[in-house]
This record gives C-alpha cells, sequence and structure tokens, in this order.
C-alpha cells in the first residue's frame, strides 16, 4: 500500500520494533481472543482511494461488504509488514471515507492508519477475517501470517481469468493468481464465489493440485439501484454502450471493427458508440483504432470515468449494452443493465447463462458477422429482436445484496456450528472494547 507513506508515518526503530514499544514507549497491543470479532481487510480500497482510482467491479463487492458488516466490524490495514487493527471509532471513520461519506476521505484514512501503524498492530486472535478483493494473496507470506494472527480467514473468489485464459493477463499474473488461490485453499476458513461458474473452476484447480476445499458457498452479487437518469440524453441518440476496462479480454478489438463496417453501410446515419472505462493493458491496437482511426473520430466517444448518475443516463438512453467478452466470473454490467431495463448483446458465457438465464441476445464473442447484424438490429427500436428481448425482460429479478448477505450469513451459521466456532450474529458492546 505504497501511497499511505505520505501521511508521515514516523519510522520505530528497530529496537522499539524487537521490544514491541512504540515511539512513546506504549506497549504494542496483546491480541484479544473473543471470537465476536469481525475484520475486514481494507487495504487495497484504501490504496486505491488515495491513489484516486475509481472503483472497480471487484472494489464495488468489497464495499457491499464494509457497508453490511460495517456497524460490527473493524477495518485491518497491511502496511509495510504490520497488519493493522484499526480500533473501533477509527475503523468507523474509514469505512465511511470508503463509503464516499466523509468530505476528507484520503485525510481520515491517513490519519487512522498514521496511529495504528504505532500502537495498534496485531489482530484478534479468532477473528473473522474478510478478504473481499483478492488483495495481498500473491504474497507467499501472507498464508503464514493469518497462522501468526490466528484469525479465520473468509476470502471471496471473482474468477480464475489468469489461469483459464493466461492470453488476457498482464505477464506474470498467472503465478501470482496461482498463489492467490494456493493461499485461499490452505489457509481459507470459507470461500465465497460468484457464481457456481467461478466454483466450478476452483474446484476444478484444487483437484488437480490435490489440494481440499474449504466451506464454499455461491451468492450472486447484488445490484445497487442507480440514480435516476436524466430526462435528456448525453449524446444525440442512437447509440450504444460498452462498459468497463479498455483490455484484450473485453473485446473492443473486434466491436471498432464492426463499427467501421457499420459506418461503411449507414454513413452519417450510423449509431454511436459510447466506451465508459479506463484504458488498461495490452491494448495498442485498440488505442491505434480509436486515435488514428478517422472513420471512427465521429462516431466513437471514450468516457474514461463516469459517475453513478452519468452512468444510469448513458444507459437509460442506449439502444443496448454490448457485453462481448472473452471470458467473466460474474458479468455485474450485464446484470445493472438489464436491471435498469437496457436491452444486452452479450457473449455466449456460462456465467452469463447462470446469472440471467436467456434474457440477453447471445453470440459467440469471435462472430463479427453476428455482431454487425445484432447491432443494425438494435439501432432500430422496434426491430423484432429487440423488442422480443423487451419482452423477456419483464420477467427479470435483479439479484439484491439482501439476498446475497442472507446467504452468506446463513452459510456462516452452518460452518461455524460445524467447526464449533461462534459466528457473531448478537455482538453487544463488550465486543467492542479497545484493544488497548
Amino acid at each position: 500500500m505504497p501511497r499511505l507513506t505520505t501521511v508521515g508515518i514516523p519510522a520505530l526503530p528497530a529496537q522499539a520494533v524487537a521490544t514491541g514499544q512504540g515511539r512513546e514507549g506504549c506497549q504494542a497491543p496483546a491480541a484479544i481472543t473473543t471470537r465476536d470479532v469481525i475484520l475486514i481487510d481494507v487495504t487495497r480500497l484504501a490504496a486505491r482511494l488515495l491513489d484516486d482510482k475509481h472503483p472497480t467491479g471487484v472494489d464495488r463487492v468489497s464495499l457491499a461488504y464494509i457497508a453490511h458488516f460495517r456497524a460490527r466490524a473493524r477495518a485491518v490495514v497491511r502496511h509495510w509488514g504490520r497488519w493493522m487493527q484499526l480500533s473501533p471509532a477509527a475503523s468507523q471513520r474509514v469505512f465511511a471515507a470508503l463509503l464516499g461519506e466523509n468530505d476528507q476521505p484520503k485525510t481520515t484514512i491517513r490519519r487512522c492508519v498514521a496511529a495504528a501503524y504505532v500502537l495498534r498492530w496485531g489482530l484478534t486472535k479468532d477473528a473473522l477475517l474478510f478478504n473481499t478483493g483478492h488483495s495481498g494473496l500473491d504474497d507467499p507470506q501472507y498464508a503464514q501470517r493469518v497462522l501468526d494472527h490466528g484469525v479465520r480467514p473468509i476470502y471471496f473468489l471473482h474468477d480464475l481469468i489468469p489461469l483459464t485464459h493466461p492470453e488476457y493477463c498482464r505477464a506474470g499474473e498467472v503465478d501470482k493468481h496461482r498463489q492467490r488461490l494456493n493461499t485461499m485453499l490452505h489457509t481459507g476458513y470459507g470461500v465465497i464465489a460468484n457464481s457456481h461458474a467461478t466454483l466450478g473452476d476452483l474446484i476444478d484447480y484444487a483437484h488437480g493440485q490435490r489440494l481440499p476445499i474449504p466451506a464454499d458457498v455461491v451468492a450472486h452479487l447484488g445490484v445497487s439501484l442507480l440514480p435516476e437518469p436524466a430526462p435528456t440524453p448525453l449524446v444525440t441518440p442512437p447509440y450504444f454502450v460498452m462498459l468497463g476496462t479498455i483490455e484484450a479480454r473485453k473485446n473492443h478489438l473486434m466491436v471498432l471493427h464492426v463499427w467501421r463496417a457499420v459506418v461503411e453501410r449507414l454513413g452519417a446515419t450510423a449509431p454511436k458508440l459510447i466506451i465508459i472505462g479506463q484504458r488498461g493493458w495490452e491494448c495498442e491496437q485498440v488505442v491505434d483504432l480509436l486515435e488514428r482511426c478517422e472513420a471512427l473520430h465521429d462516431v466513437v466517444r471514450e468516457v474514461p470515468r463516469s459517475d453513478d448518475a452519468q452512468l444510469a443516463t448513458w444507459l437509460a438512453h442506449a439502444q443496448a449494452l454490448l457485453f462481448p467478452s472473452f471470458a467473466e466470473g460474474y458479468g455485474l454490467p450485464l446484470v445493472e443493465a438489464l436491471a435498469a431495463g437496457v436491452p444486452v448483446i452479450a457473449s455466449d458465457l456460462p456465467a452469463f447463462r447462470e446469472v440471467v438465464g436467456d434474457i440477453p441476445h447471445y453470440l459467440d464473442p469471435i462472430d463479427g458477422l453476428g455482431w454487425l447484424e445484432a447491432v443494425l438490429a438494435f439501432a432500430d427500436p422496434m426491430h423484432p429482436a429487440r423488442q422480443a428481448q423487451r419482452i423477456r425482460m419483464q420477467a427479470f429479478e435483479a439479484p439484491s445484496w439482501d439476498a446475497h448477505f442472507a446467504k452468506v450469513d446463513g452459510w456462516l451459521s452452518q460452518i461455524a456450528q460445524r467447526t464449533g466456532a461462534v459466528w457473531p450474529q448478537a455482538m453487544d458492546e463488550a465486543s467492542f472494547a479497545p484493544l488497548d
């Protein structure tokens, strides 16, 4: 978490570290041993906020877990080799900052972490530790630290794409993700998967490595309702939307070639393409088309960042959301679009069919001609294919976070009973006694 160094955290002398004393001679607090504490690792969220990075789909899951557990949880930050459990009051301030409820979120996080760095390192033994963003799991020392602190980790697994589709990932990501999975399988008290497709990939991996699988549950991600869209579109319709980081796996390259063909056929009447998302890695060919293809200059627009109000407006007036990915563990934008009443043209992926059934217009991600025909059809609001999907959408019930956490909470109670542990469903004020 490199950006936290800007807080001016004082370096402790080696002797103080060895003896467990802080700068003021305070004894480093010993971990308490109640089983009634929930810990949430916020390292990734805090680092991204300090770096002014827009929340990803992974981050939004982590924020949902904070929103659900915040009243009875404490924040954990890993920084410069120390695992720090913030006080109840500091945890609530950090949670509020991460959830956008604080006017000075960066200052709040830096101050709270600085105080914890000096005085509050160490975790509550036997506590449930939620790691919902894969953060730190690629560090071979993570598993040992879990054992040293005596916590019970609950991991959220988003996908196994670096192993199932390594060609779409950064160099070195295969080894990192294998280490993440090994950490989960060796130390996990439980694993939450976002889909049966993701869990199936994990089971295949574990069997291949001859590793046991911790208690597991599949809980589909909930959809937070977007704000009311503006009645006036942000650009003149018709237009289509792609939502997500620009990277090879998302298949922007194919869609841009489709759009060249759309422009050749329709000329000045061609629908626009709105690409919402930041530029990622290994997308040079996409960038070349965006910056140098004159045929696309007037019809393709990049929107690197979009808040929820803008996103709601972009989606509300779109002909359809385009989701041509080669691989996904879940596909949150697809669910969000359908929840907003927007048609979807998507790759025919197992995770998509599991979550939303046969509602979208499905195509093979390499079927360029099929995507061209679908775009031309959905550009007409009254086309039979688009109207048929709108009829199918009437029966769609978006998965909710309430349902997600009802399933997770029930599952945690069950595994606690099997292991003799106590799941903190009814915590009292005494549970929040200060560590020091």
